[in-house]
C-alpha cells in the first residue's frame, strides 16, 4: 500500500463521480461536484467513504440533479458521504462548524463548473485566514479534548491511527494551521510521516477487510509481515515512532500558535526576534529557547544540557532547529562527566511537566541517544502489561516527572532522579528487567560521574525498584518474614527513603490503578515497618512489634456468634467494605461469595484474625455498594439459604492459565499459597471455600488486581498445628488447581 495506490484509487473514484455527473445532465455553469476531506486530499484508503458536495450558485436551479448523481454511485457500491449546498450555505456551514471548515480546506474539483470551484475555494481560504485568531482557540480545545478522550498513538494499547494524538487527524489539523499563514511547519518531515501513517492505515483496512482505524492485538503479526519487519513488537515500534514524530511536530506548532495568539497584533511579515540571555550560551526568543549569539556547541559540550534544562524548567519550547544543531555540533562530554553536567542532567530530569516536551525534542533530534546510548533499548518499546498506559520510554519520562514532586522527601534528589531515569532500562530482553537493568544503571551512573557509593545506590534502586510494591500487595505485613525480606535488600534508611519515593513515582506513572489509596497505604505501611527494623539494627535494639490496628467489633457481632457486620465507606476511588464476624472455617469464603454474587469487582483485599474474630477489608471501584443488601446475602450464604456455587463456578474463558504455587520461604508460621489467574468474579470465594472444605484455616489473605491479572496470596494454617505439612500443602495446591481449571475454558 503506497501513495501511488492511493492516487490510483482516487483517480478511479474521480472518474466514477465525473461520469455520474455528466451522464445525469450536470451542467458546466453555476454548479460543481467537489471532493472534500480525505477524498479531497486524494488519500482514499481501501474502504474509505467518498466525501462529496454538490455546490451551486443561489441563482442556479438544480432540481433533482443531486439524487440523479447519488444513485449511480450507490449502484456502483460506492460509500458516499454527500451534501448539497449553495456557495453561501457552504460558507455559512464552515463558519458554524469547525469540522466542516477544516474539511473544506481540502476542497477539490471533480465535475461541473471549475470557475465556481475555484471561486469557492478562494472564499473558503480567505475566510479561514481572516478569522484565524478567533477560530484557532476553538480548534485547540477540540484537539485537546480529542487527545484526552482517545489517548496517544505512540502509547495506546490499541492505537487509533486517525483520532489519537499523533494520528492522521492531527496531521490534517497541522495543514489547517499552516493555511492560516500564522505559523510554518517542517513540511517535508510532516509529509513523510503522514504518508507513512497512511500506508499503515491502508494495510490495516486491507487486513481487516473493512474501514478500520484501530490496530487491535490480532493485527500486529500480519502487519509486521506486510511492513517487512521482524515481528509484532517491531511493527508496534514502527507505527508508534511515526505517531511520535507527528505528535512532536504538532506540539511544537501549537506552542508557536499559542505565542502568536498571545500577541495583540498578528505580525504581517517575518521579523528577527530579539534575544534575551537566560544562561551562558542560551537565550530566549519569541517564547522559545535558542542558542545565544556567539554560542559554540563545539567548544561548550554542556550547552545542550543547559539549554534543555532551561527550557524544561521554564516549560518552554526548546527550538527544534536549536536541538538539531546541538545534536550535530556538540562535542561529546568527557567521561566521567564533570559535576556541572551531572547537575544539569538532574535539573532537567527534576523540571516537572516541562520535561516531557523537551525530552521529546531531544529524542527526535538525536540528542538523547548521544547522551544516553542505552535509551535505544526502550525507545517506543510497548509494555508487556496492559496496566501501563505508556510505552516503556514514555513511562520512564513520566516516572521522572512524578519523582520530581518527591525530591523534598529524600536526602539525595540527584540519585532519585537518575534512578527514575534508569529504573526500566533493562526492559526488552529475556532476563527479568530489574536484574538486567542493574549493571546498565551502574555503568551509566559511573559514566555520568557518580562516586562509587552513589553508583551502588543507583544500581540497588534499579535492581529492587519493584520490591516494595510487590511485597506490600502479596505478603502479610504482620508476618516478621515479610519485613525481613525487604530489610535483606534495603540496607539503610537512606535507600529505603529513596526506594519509597521511586516506588510511588513508578506506580503513579504506570496508571491510576497502580497507585490507589489502598496500594499506597500498604506500601507506606511496609516502608514504616522496614524503617523500624533498620533503625533497630543500627542501634542494636529490638524493633517494636507492629501489627494491623484492631478494628472495633460491633455490638451485634459480640452478642451473636452467627452475626456478620458489613460496613461500606466511600473513598476517592470507589468504596471500602469492612466485614467482621466470629472466626470460623469459611467465613472469608462467605463474604467473597456474596461480593461475587452481586458482581462487585474487587480491586484489592486484606483479611486477618483479631482475637476470636475474622476481619476482612475489600477495596472496590464501585462506589454504590448497598451495605444492607450485602449483609443480607452474607448471612443467607452463611446460613445455607443461598447457594452461590452455581453463580460463581460458571465456566469462563480465560486468557491466562491459572497457576497455584506454594511459597515455603515466605513465612515461618504459616504456609503461603499464591494464586494467579485472569481477574474475574468468584476466584477468592472458590479458593476460600475449597480451603474451608479441606479444614484449612486462612490466617490472612492479600488480594491484588492489576490489569487483567489477579494475584491472590493466602497465609494458611492447620486449625491447631500451624504450618501445613508438605503433603497437606500439596493436597491444597492440587485441589485449588482442579477447581480453578474446572471453571476456566
Amino acid at each position: 500500500m503506497t501513495a501511488a495506490e492511493r492516487a490510483a484509487r482516487t483517480a478511479e473514484a474521480d472518474e466514477l463521480c465525473a461520469r455520474a455527473y455528466l451522464e445525469t445532465g450536470g451542467g458546466d455553469t453555476g454548479v460543481a461536484l467537489v471532493a472534500v476531506g480525505g477524498y479531497g486530499r486524494r488519500e482514499l484508503a481501501p474502504y474509505s467513504d467518498l466525501d462529496v458536495v454538490l455546490v451551486h450558485d443561489a441563482t442556479t436551479e438544480i432540481g433533482d440533479l443531486a439524487e440523479k448523481i447519488w444513485y449511480p454511485l450507490w449502484d456502483a457500491a460506492a460509500k458516499i458521504d454527500h451534501s448539497v449546498r449553495t456557495t453561501d450555505e457552504t460558507l455559512e456551514a464552515a463558519r458554524a462548524d469547525l469540522r466542516v471548515a477544516t474539511g473544506l480546506l481540502d476542497l477539490r474539483h471533480l465535475a461541473g463548473d471549475p470557475n465556481l470551484t475555484l471561486r469557492l475555494r478562494s472564499m473558503i481560504f480567505a475566510e479561514w485566514r481572516r478569522g484565524a485568531k478567533e477560530r484557532l482557540p476553538e480548534l485547540r480545545r477540540m484537539t485537546r479534548a480529542r487527545h484526552e478522550l482517545v489517548g496517544e498513538l505512540a502509547h495506546m494499547t490499541v492505537p487509533d491511527l486517525k483520532e489519537a494524538e499523533g494520528g492522521l487527524r492531527d496531521a490534517t489539523a497541522l495543514k489547517a494551521l499552516v493555511a492560516t499563514w500564522l505559523v510554518d511547519i517542517p513540511h517535508a518531515d510532516l509529509e513523510r510521516s503522514r504518508q507513512a501513517l497512511l500506508d499503515v492505515r491502508d494495510l490495516v483496512h486491507d487486513i481487516a477487510g473493512r474501514a478500520a482505524d484501530r490496530v487491535g492485538p490480532e493485527v500486529w503479526d500480519e502487519l509486521a509481515r506486510r511492513l517487512d519487519v521482524p515481528d509484532a513488537v517491531a511493527a508496534q515500534v514502527r507505527v508508534r515512532d511515526i505517531g511520535r514524530r507527528i505528535d512532536h511536530i504538532s506540539l511544537t506548532t501549537w506552542r508557536r500558535v499559542d505565542a502568536v495568539l498571545a500577541q495583540e497584533t498578528v505580525p504581517t511579515r517575518p521579523r528577527t526576534p530579539g534575544l534575551e540571555r537566560i544562561a551562558p550560551g542560551v537565550a530566549l526568543a519569541s517564547s522559545e529557547v535558542v542558542l545565544d549569539k556567539g554560542a559554540r556547541p563545539d567548544e561548550d559540550p554542556l550547552l545542550v544540557l543547559r539549554a534543555a534544562a532551561e527550557a524544561a524548567e521554564r516549560d518552554l519550547l526548546l527550538a527544534p532547529a536549536t536541538a538539531a544543531r546541538l545534536a550535530r555540533e556538540s562535542r561529546p562530554l568527557p567521561v566521567p562527566w564533570p559535576a556541572e553536567a551531572r547537575q544539569l542532567l538532574v535539573r532537567l530530569l527534576a523540571s516537572g511537566r516541562g520535561l516531557q516536551e523537551v525530552w521529546e525534542t531531544l529524542e527526535e533530534t538525536g540528542v538523547v541517544e548521544r547522551l544516553l546510548p542505552e535509551w535505544s533499548r526502550i525507545r517506543s518499546l510497548p509494555h508487556a502489561s496492559v496496566i501501563h498506559r505508556f510505552t516503556v520510554d514514555r513511562h520512564v519520562v513520566e516516572t521522572c516527572i512524578e519523582a520530581s514532586a518527591l525530591i523534598r522527601n529524600v536526602a539525595r534528589p540527584d540519585v532519585l532522579m537518575v534512578a527514575a531515569l534508569l529504573h526500566d532500562i533493562g526492559k526488552g530482553g529475556l532476563t527479568e528487567h530489574s536484574v538486567a537493568g542493574e549493571p546498565i544503571a551502574r555503568e551509566v551512573a559511573t559514566r555520568i560521574g557518580f562516586a562509587p557509593d552513589e553508583v551502588d545506590l543507583v544500581g540497588d534502586l534499579v535492581r529492587w525498584h519493584l520490591l516494595l510494591s510487590e511485597t506490600a500487595t502479596t505478603r502479610d505485613p504482620d508476618d516478621p518474614t515479610t519485613v525481613a525480606l525487604v530489610a535483606e535488600h534495603v540496607t539503610s534508611p537512606e535507600m529505603l527513603s529513596l526506594l519509597t519515593a521511586l516506588t510511588e513515582a513508578d506506580c503513579k506513572a504506570a496508571s491510576a490503578k497502580a497507585w490507589s489509596t489502598w496500594r499506597a497505604g500498604l506500601i507506606r505501611q511496609l516502608a514504616r515497618r522496614t524503617l523500624a527494623v533498620l533503625l533497630a539494627r543500627a542501634t542494636g535494639t529490638r524493633a517494636p512489634r507492629m501489627k494491623e490496628a484492631d478494628r472495633a467489633v460491633p455490638a451485634e457481632v459480640r452478642a451473636d456468634d452467627r452475626a456478620v457486620s458489613v460496613e461500606v465507606e466511600r473513598t476517592d476511588d470507589g468504596a471500602r467494605i469492612t466485614a467482621i464476624a466470629v472466626d470460623r472455617f469459611g467465613v472469608l469464603a462467605d463474604v467473597a461469595a456474596a461480593l461475587a454474587v452481586q458482581r462487585i469487582p474487587v480491586r484489592a483485599a486484606r483479611a486477618w484474625p483479631q482475637d476470636r474474630y475474622a476481619v476482612s477489608v475489600w477495596e472496590t471501584p464501585d462506589g454504590e455498594v448497598d451495605a444492607a443488601l450485602l449483609r443480607q446475602q452474607v448471612a443467607a450464604i452463611a446460613e445455607g439459604r443461598l447457594d452461590p456455587r452455581e453463580r460463581i463456578a460458571r465456566q469462563v474463558t480465560s486468557r491466562l492459565e491459572p497457576t497455584v504455587v506454594v511459597r515455603p520461604e515466605a513465612s515461618a508460621t504459616a504456609t503461603v499459597i499464591e494464586v494467579r489467574m485472569d481477574d474475574r468474579p468468584g476466584v477468592v470465594a472458590l479458593v476460600c471455600r475449597t480451603l474451608a472444605d479441606l479444614e484449612i484455616s486462612v490466617r490472612s489473605a492479600h488480594i491484588s488486581t492489576l490489569g487483567p491479572q489477579a494475584v491472590d496470596v493466602f497465609y494458611v494454617q492447620e486449625d491447631a498445628a500451624g504450618v501445613l505439612s508438605d503433603e497437606r500443602a500439596s493436597q491444597a495446591a492440587h485441589a485449588l488447581r482442579e477447581i480453578l481449571r474446572a471453571t476456566t475454558a
